[in-house]
């Protein structure tokens, strides 16, 4: 009998198909047992595998991994990639080592952040940049006038995140050894006759890797890691699992706790790297980058936004409530909140008007409603402003890594 030909789905027909499957799907469908789904990236993306307190407890305890897939990922070569990069981007990417990671903002002409991303540097003229949304006319825009090539691989790419304190064990009981991996640092390996990239870098704030490779590896690279990593309790999260973790780390994401500029509806809703306490990576010295002038006036004259932290009585989470100042006058809004498994307090991201974020911040409070017995009860709770992150253990940047 003669075997049909597959026929490969018109790129141009993709609206038909709007959500697509990653290299990953065929062992993520089958471990979802609540068949929880949520779009991302124009993927279809695990929510919740089985239980969220064990996958959050897996993070803290053990070994889990998530599929990064549907992060947006560019490649940047040419000669003049690291030029192109220092005008595009606020910190300077020429001198980011090869092999080399780093966290990284970009803005526009008004200095207001269009999306946070990390930052590989592959090769001398080669790097690889990865975010939360799509912004290829945006960079092809800006590449005008650079010697350099800007293209969009996030189907070519599959990637595995691997987070926990076992983490390490694991890659090495899979024959990976990165104990000399120091943070934000990467290394090639082989995987089935071909490559394997492994960066010590990850989104819970915990010791944890990412691992890259081609979508044909993809079902070979999870056996591996899951066969290794079964003396560890190794098991896969999803993405309400990794909002807890990466909440008590005090990590930000676009669209949940800022708005990208160029998305923005409302002008009084975009945010600068000063009203996201992200000043720190700007590095003044490198030369002219987008938004550098209006950053400057900025420094200058000041914000009227602070990003914080927050420590909240109680128990009751308090995603998107209100802020207010002697329980009166509003003054901000919280973006993301929980009640910490691991620090065991209720904390929060969110943005405060100054001078509340400090000189006025001892009578914070936050409306919060309560669902009690099928009816909301209002709660007024005690806030105050604190050191970011919540959790910082030590093995998070420990190198060798603990064998735990």
């Amino acid at each position: 009998m003669k075997a049909e030909k597959t026929m490969q789905p018109d790129p141009r027909l993709h609206y038909l198909t709007p959500l697509r499957q990653t290299p990953f799907h065929a062992r993520t469908a089958a471990a979802n047992r609540l068949n929880s789904w949520g779009p991302w990236g124009g993927y279809t993306t695990v929510l919740e595998y089985e239980d969220l307190a064990m996958e959050h407890s897996a993070i803290r305890n053990a070994a889990t991994v998530y599929d990064l897939c549907p992060m947006v990922k560019y490649r940047i070569t040419g000669p003049g990639a690291a030029d192109y990069l220092n005008r595009l981007t606020v910190r300077n990417a020429a001198r980011l080592p090869v092999g080399a990671v780093h966290y990284t903002i970009w803005c526009d002409d008004a200095g207001k952040i269009l999306d946070d991303g990390t930052l590989f540097r592959l090769g001398q003229d080669d790097y690889r940049l990865c975010c939360q949304e799509r912004h290829l006319p945006w960079l092809l825009d800006s590449a005008i006038g650079f010697d350099v090539r800007v293209v969009e691989e996030t189907e070519d790419v599959a990637a595995l995140s691997l987070q926990g304190p076992c983490s390490y064990a694991v890659l090495k009981a899979a024959g990976f050894e990165v104990a000399e991996l120091k943070p934000f640092r990467m290394v090639d390996f082989v995987l089935d006759g071909g490559g394997l990239t492994v960066s010590r870098t990850g989104f819970t704030g915990d010791l944890g890797y990412e691992l890259w490779t081609t979508p044909d590896r993809a079902l070979v690279l999870w056996d591996l890691l899951f066969e290794a990593g079964a003396p560890w309790g190794i098991r896969p999260i999803g993405t309400q699992a990794l909002d807890l973790a990466r909440t008590e780390a005090g990590f930000i994401i676009t669209n949940l706790d800022f708005i990208p500029a160029h998305q923005a509806v409302r002008e009084d809703r975009v945010r600068s790297p000063f009203e996201l306490a992200l000043d720190w990576m700007i590095d003044w010295d490198k030369g002219h980058f987008n938004g550098r002038r209006a950053l400057l006036a900025e420094r200058a004259e000041g914000s009227p936004w602070a990003f914080v932290g927050l420590d909240i009585e109680g128990n009751v989470s308090a995603e998107h409530a209100i802020i207010y100042h002697d329980k009166k006058h509003e003054v901000g809004q919280i973006t993301a909140a929980c009640w910490s498994p691991t620090v065991k307090r209720n904390i929060a991201l969110a943005h405060v008007r100054r001078p509340y974020h400090s000189a006025k911040s001892a009578n914070l409070w936050v409306e919060v409603y309560a669902m009690r017995e099928l009816q909301y009860v209002k709660l007024m709770l005690k806030a105050r402003v604190c050191d970011r992150p919540f959790f910082n253990p030590p093995r998070r940047r420990a190198t060798p890594p603990g064998l735990f």
